[in-house]
């Protein structure tokens, strides 16, 4: 079948690789420009285009696909019979999602109606769902709203992480749309009323408010690692929190009750196992306490 691939991040890579083994023709890869990124600000691509680039198939980086009327026509040019979609970042156009045979598939990481949007791996495990999964989409104009293919759900544990739930999800993705590909399905129209969604996250989404229940707290620890993480304040500087265990301990929320750093909560408390402070690297939280000790009654995140 002959397919255009969208995509830009790492998520995406396990579907390019899969749909190239499986044989399908990709007329080009579609994902975002190369930028500045790290300490250094050297121009990188994102990691389709450097697969891509492995793969010998040819990559276009339109900064824009909104009224630029040549960069549609390009890709109707393709004559493609389909055009699978997996966290591209730029929203397609009426003209574009009309123009494959089949249309545009995208692979979504949730199941849909649940966590249309931007973050929904990060919103599945900060709401403590007990699944989330993938689902096969055919796009049309609306944010995540089309109908849908295929689904597929796996569980999420009190130990799952936004890192380890990526790549599962990643994987089932790549197997997945080789079989709305294979095996055509008839579309289920999404029942709107059960839609919830999942928006954009930034930094300060990580900033940890004590007052919450340590289960809370927990999630978002898990939810945003590895980005955007999560952090507190402590002695005036930044602490990452990487890991953690509940406690059922208590008192006043923010206060550190022990010398295993464990940091009471509005409700019951959090053992940090896990932390970095800026420009450092990440030590557990014994070695971290050999450095630099937290005796108990200290307040942090003030």
């Amino acid at each position: 079948m002959r397919i255009a691939f969208m995509g830009s991040p790492d998520f995406a890579v396990p579907a390019l690789r899969a749909l190239r083994d499986a044989g399908h023709d990709i007329a080009a890869v579609y994902c975002q420009p190369a930028r500045p990124a790290g300490r250094g600000q050297a121009i990188r691509r994102c990691p389709v285009h450097a697969a891509a680039d492995n793969l010998g198939l040819p990559v276009r980086t339109p900064a824009r696909l909104r009224n630029d009327t040549a960069a549609q026509d390009a890709f109707a040019a393709l004559d493609l019979d389909a055009a699978i979609v997996a966290a591209y970042g730029l929203i397609l156009p009426q003209a574009m999602l009309d123009s494959p045979k089949r249309g545009c598939l995208n692979i979504h990481a949730s199941l849909l109606p649940r966590w249309r949007g931007a973050a929904p791996i990060q919103a599945s495990i900060l709401a403590g769902d007990s699944e989330t999964g993938i689902t096969i989409m055919q796009m049309e104009a609306g944010l995540d709203t089309g109908p849908m293919l295929l689904r597929q759900g796996v569980p999420i544990t009190l130990e799952t992480t936004t890192a380890t739930l990526h790549d599962t999800l990643a994987a089932i993705g790549a197997n997945l749309i080789l079989d709305a590909l294979a095996s055509p399905t008839p579309p289920t129209p999404q029942p709107d009323a059960d839609a919830t969604y999942a928006p954009k996250l930034s930094r300060e989404d990580g900033r940890v408010d004590w007052s919450q229940p340590a289960e809370t707290i927990d999630r978002q620890i898990r939810a945003f690692d590895p980005w955007p993480g999560t952090f507190t304040t402590l002695a005036g500087s930044p602490l990452k929190i990487l890991a953690a265990k509940l406690s059922t301990s208590s008192g006043t929320p923010g206060t550190v009750l022990d010398n295993t750093l464990t940091i009471a909560c509005g409700h019951h408390a959090i053992r940090l196992t896990k932390v970095q402070l800026p420009g450092r690297s990440a030590l557990s939280a014994d070695d971290f306490l050999r450095g630099h000790p937290v005796p108990p009654g200290t307040v942090v995140g003030s």
